[in-house]
């Protein structure tokens, strides 16, 4: 049988999630994609494609319709639509990436599902370089954060683990890292008394699909006494750079992190 390069990799993708949209841009396939999740940002020209799901539910007749080859998503909290899109015939890859290197991982795996192996390749070097900027950075901290990142304010969810990861390789001390290797949002609970316990100098508000009110942070329970409340380093970062277990998170998010920690820095002595 004759093999077509050309037609033997997918040629019609729908993303669920946002990462795999970034990434396929940055891999010069952005014409592959014919559907993403009413969720995506990056880049901004992809706002303009065909929406047809949200993160825990889709439109299965606007998928159909787009008649894809490949249908990408992201974690268990997928399953369901993974599982009914099966049943419907199409093709489908949930990817479960929670680590750093796991993401570099799954952009290399992408790369190649599309025929774009040296282009994952440059992408994933560009990456790794972001990662030692970001270890030569910390060198020159005289003081390592300790840091609340809170993913959800009800239930209160701390940080995910590549969350986490990003947060020890930009130098700052992330204050539930024991909690950061829970598969289930729930594993990640945390309350009021353990943020006050912990007592972090900076806290990070990173709520996805609901608008962060800070100044609700300061009325919670005991938080008068913790110190990013007294220094006023309450702060809030874009969903769509850090909880989207891609590109951005290395592109955009050792950058953010960078300055906010040589900021602290900055105004703190030893």
């Amino acid at each position: 049988m004759e093999i077509n390069a050309a037609t033997d990799f997918p040629q019609r993708i729908i993303c669920l999630t946002e990462e795999p949209v970034e990434t396929l841009y940055l891999l010069g396939k952005e014409h592959l994609i014919v559907g993403v999740s009413a969720f995506v940002k990056r880049p901004k020209e992809a706002q303009k494609l065909p929406k047809v799901s949200f993160f825990t539910s889709s439109n299965y007749k606007k998928i159909l319709e787009k008649k894809p080859d490949l249908v990408l998503g992201h974690s268990d909290i997928q399953k369901d639509i993974a599982r009914d899109l099966i049943e419907m015939g199409q093709n489908v890859f949930i990817a479960n990436h929670r680590s750093l290197e796991e993401i570099l991982q799954y952009i290399q795996l992408l790369s190649r599902m599309v025929d774009a192996s040296q282009e994952g390749e440059k992408l994933i070097k560009k990456l790794r370089n972001k990662i030692n900027e970001a270890k030569e950075f910390t060198k020159t901290l005289h003081r390592r954060p300790k840091v609340y990142f809170e993913e959800w304010d009800e239930p209160q969810i701390s940080a995910i683990k590549w969350v986490s990861e990003l947060i020890e390789l930009c130098g700052g001390e992330n204050i539930f890292a024991s909690k950061s290797d829970g598969l289930l949002a729930k594993e990640r609970f945390v309350s009021n008394a353990d943020v006050v316990a912990m007592n972090p100098d900076i806290i990070f508000a990173c709520w996805c699909g609901k608008k962060v009110q800070l100044s609700s942070f300061a009325q919670r329970e005991g938080f008068s006494e913790v110190s990013a409340i007294k220094s006023k380093r309450v702060l809030e970062l874009p969903p769509e750079i850090f909880l989207q277990p891609g590109p951005a998170v290395f592109l955009e998010g050792i950058n953010i992190l960078i300055e906010h920690f040589k900021s602290f820095n900055d105004e703190v002595k030893i």
